[in-house]
């Protein structure tokens, strides 16, 4: 007996504030927390898409010179059964106010060890956290080696 396994494509934010903290999101009537974002609509760029997702999740206004692409990452999703999310990932620097919106309820930054006591989405577990781990580490790195 085989099961189908659903493919669900979808953009994702990464979003990063001064003080190396991470936007975490959690829908309405789920535990776990992810990235701000969502399916691409028929004839939506990624970029697009993620715009259109963080304006109504959020209510930001994100430039397109705001977004850098960091990848396409795949991870079971946390809460549709039989279905894989084949995520494209973004980083976005930020220090925006969080305002949940639209399906979510709840949105708020947190550090990344503050991250890790949470109950999280696979991809954002498995492939945020990393990635975000880097470029908080990096920017560290940065401004210890900038002369004042």
């Amino acid at each position: 007996m085989s099961h189908t396994v659903h493919k669900l494509r979808i953009v994702a934010a990464i979003a990063i504030n001064s003080q190396r903290e991470i936007l975490l999101v959690r829908k309405r009537g789920t535990t776990a927390f992810m990235q701000p974002g969502g399916k691409i609509e028929p004839l939506e760029s990624e970029i697009e898409a993620l715009q259109r997702e963080l304006t109504e999740e959020l209510s930001w206004s994100v430039a397109p010179q705001q977004i850098e692409r960091v990848g396409t990452y795949s991870a079971v999703a946390a809460h549709e059964a039989d279905t894989v999310v084949r995520a494209t990932l973004f980083v976005i620097h930020t220090d925006e106010r969080a305002t949940p919106n639209a399906e979510l309820a709840e949105a708020r930054w947190v550090s990344l060890g503050a991250a890790r006591s949470l109950e999280l989405a696979p991809l954002t577990r498995d492939h945020v956290l990393p990635i975000a781990a880097a470029r908080c580490h990096a920017a560290v790195g940065d401004r210890e080696t900038d002369p004042e």
